[in-house]
């Protein structure tokens, strides 16, 4: 089973976040998939906690190896087609890029987003959904 996932899950999971258990368990045996812009969104993700000092180089550093652990296809969107996403949807590029993907692979989203969550269902994607 394929499962698209966003870069939430995936710093939760590196970052030993309380629903890192769950997103563990969920994913187990399955191939993930992303856009290509997760890998940027994770060093962004990062770059913002050290500005705010809420994580030290060292731990971002453990976390980014874990993150190199992590079996993940890398998926490159269609522009076009995640523009059409954003119009419809008034989204953000990024997360019509998660919802593209979803839609590509007619597989489910796992994310910790709620307001991706709500859009990605109005978009016919299914969503795996867990207890936050």
């Amino acid at each position: 089973m394929k499962i698209i996932i966003d870069t939430s899950v995936i710093i939760a999971v590196i970052t030993n976040e309380q629903h890192k258990n769950q997103l563990v368990a969920i994913a187990a045996g399955t191939d993930l998939i992303a856009p290509s812009s997760v890998h940027w969104e994770v060093g962004n993700a990062f770059s913002a906690m050290l500005r705010r000092q809420r994580i030290s180089l060292n731990e971002a550093n453990a976390a980014l190896k874990a993150y190199e652990d992590i079996s993940i296809q890398f998926y490159e969107v269609d522009l076009n087609s995640t523009l059409k996403l954003c119009d419809e949807y008034n989204l953000y590029a990024y997360d019509a890029y998660v919802i593209e993907c979803a839609i590509k692979f007619k597989a489910p989203l796992l994310t910790l987003d709620t307001s991706l969550v709500a859009t990605a269902k109005n978009a016919g994607v299914k969503v795996l959904e867990m207890e936050l």
